[in-house]
């Protein structure tokens, strides 16, 4: 898994983290059923302390993304659905924004001026 951080970033660095995971399973680079390598080892290829990234691990189990199994790690429970989910969204609000008279490139603006 390849997870990176922007220093830059205001968001915690558990959020970062959890974000990085969110887009991997959603890409496709982990599965239902796949195993994420172990806190330990995301912390130190990171440079973050194993706690960031147990509180990440812990908000996207709550989430119902990922399953805690004692003797056997962490297991993703959901796949691609998350992209599709987000797909779908992103054509709402681009449905939206077209109803009320924005354009494409409008929503654009409007995204990219977010915080």
């Amino acid at each position: 898994m390849l997870l990176t951080l922007d220093l830059q970033d205001r968001r915690p660095l558990h959020e970062q983290v959890a974000g990085a995971i969110r887009r991997a399973i959603a890409e496709g680079a982990y599965a239902a059923g796949d195993r994420l390598p172990p806190a330990r080892d995301i912390a130190a290829v990171l440079g973050i302390n194993p706690n960031t990234v147990l509180r990440a691990l812990r908000d996207l189990r709550d989430e119902g993304l990922l399953e805690f199994r004692r003797g056997r790690g962490v297991t993703v429970l959901g796949g691609q659905s998350a992209r599709a989910t987000l797909t779908e969204r992103a054509r709402d609000l681009l449905n939206e924004a077209l109803r009320l008279g924005y354009s494409r490139e409008d929503l654009l603006v409007i995204i990219r001026d977010l915080p």
